[in-house]
């Protein structure tokens, strides 16, 4: 049973994955073709995961199995870093029904399962509906039964410190969540994803099979930079005038405006490599952020390499790699609807020198205004520092001989999961984390 007060945080597609699901695709839903036109998107990209993080392949049956393996080893993709798990799936859209996965307020991984419903009752569904408890079963991470509310994972965006955007057309339409209200929906966001700030647009029900899901044409690339499209795009995308004025005009929790990264559409009308003109642009902001690598749809338009050369600008600190997608996106998506990251399992401790002389304390943890780090007597703690879950100082603490009592405050810091390093001149002698929560 969850606790009434318990809180927890998803945190932002570049923080660091344990790895990468994926659902493989087969014939058993759109005919003989389906499986042998998408698979070569599949093979491309979990290539180009399987060097920066693990990749959890999920594969319809025992014959489908050896079909994916076949593909891979003929296209000389490594096997070192790839897991393979036989579960039934409709689809493959594993960033929609899949598990979202959230820390608790101890930094314990969790799975949410959110109800699923084939995007209001379009497609079958029951199949997909059941991965995230399959997956709970496989690895052991505990599951938190939230069915009651439908949500899929690219109806939403979020910055990784408080403030999600969204679509009221594919979360709050009666399609999904007929018997919640906005507050409502908002209440379980906030309780279970560690959102604050709710920046709704209103989007158009009916634009696609996902009701104009926001991973379509907006992206966090960070806590402090958007990626969307150019308004002429984003009017070709159907999005309202008032959409686009919201998003041009989005803040932060502290209210500080995002910086906007603008992405084209595809020069011309996307063509399947079997010829077929699907009578639409494609859209690049759809792409997937891995631990080394980005990887970015293409669509053998002139535009790719462009979309390409904006992208790595954005994500300087990762390679930048096209999958092609042309058959997939006939099919309705892109690379960050078949991809769902796994953050890595936080370790509330690290080992000690000697816990009696190093080991500190946090109290309170989690906490909204201040908490106090209590040091034992005679420690030898030199320095603290407060890291976020990218790696990046945020404050640095002197320790002077003698002080016990460390008064932290959350100002100036975002709701979420951080690391205290305590050390011994260069002797890192212990590491807890700590969980701000207003």
């Amino acid at each position: 049973m969850v606790g009434q007060d318990e809180r927890y945080f998803m945190p932002e597609e570049t923080s660091e994955h344990q790895s990468t699901w994926i659902q493989w695709p087969h014939n058993y839903l759109y005919g003989p073709y389906y499986r042998d036109d998408v698979s070569p998107t599949f093979v491309a990209m979990t290539n180009a995961l399987q060097s920066s993080e693990k990749v959890n392949i999920i594969a319809y049956d025992e014959t489908e199995l050896a079909y994916i393996q076949n593909q891979l080893e003929l296209a000389n993709v490594p096997f070192e870093n790839l897991a393979f798990l036989i579960l039934k799936t409709d689809d493959v859209w594993s960033r929609d029904n899949g598990p979202i996965f959230v820390y608790d307020q101890n930094s314990t991984l969790h799975i949410l399962d959110w109800g699923f419903n084939g995007w209001g009752n379009d497609t079958p569904y029951e199949l997909c509906d059941v991965v995230p408890q399959s997956i709970s079963s496989h690895t052991g991470i505990p599951l938190i039964d939230l069915n009651e509310i439908v949500l899929e994972g690219g109806a939403i965006e979020h910055d990784g410190h408080g403030t999600m955007m969204a679509t009221r057309s594919s979360v709050v339409h009666e399609s999904r969540n007929p018997d919640f209200t906005e507050e409502e929906i908002e209440e379980y966001l906030s309780r279970y994803l560690g959102f604050d700030k709710f920046i709704w647009l209103d989007g158009v029900y009916g634009a696609d099979i996902t009701d104009q899901h926001i991973d379509g044409f907006v992206k966090f690339a960070n806590d402090s930079t958007i990626v969307t499209m150019s308004e002429e795009d984003l009017e070709y995308w159907l999005c309202p005038p008032q959409d686009i004025q919201l998003l041009y005009e989005a803040s932060n929790v502290n209210d500080e405006r995002y910086r906007l990264e603008f992405l084209p559409l595809t020069q011309n009308n996307v063509v399947s490599t079997y010829g077929n003109n699907l009578g639409f642009k494609g859209s690049y902001v759809n792409y997937y952020i891995a631990n080394e690598v980005v990887v970015v749809p293409t669509y053998n338009d002139p535009n790719d390499d462009t979309a390409i050369e904006i992208i790595q600008r954005i994500h300087p600190d990762r390679s930048v790699v096209g999958v092609d997608v042309r058959n997939l996106y006939a099919y309705g998506g892109m690379i960050h609807c078949i991809t769902q990251q796994q953050p890595v399992a936080l370790a509330t401790n690290v080992q000690r020198i000697d816990s009696e002389e190093i080991s500190f304390s946090i109290h309170p943890n989690p906490f909204s205004e201040q908490s106090t780090i209590t040091l034992p007597p005679r420690h030898k703690c030199t320095r603290m520092e407060i890291m976020n879950l990218h790696g990046q100082l945020l404050r640095l603490i002197h320790i002077e001989n003698g002080e016990n009592e460390i008064f932290i405050r959350s100002e100036g810091l975002t709701d979420g999961v951080y690391v205290i390093n305590a050390y011994s001149g260069i002797q890192l002698m212990d590491s807890q984390n700590l969980v701000i929560s207003r």
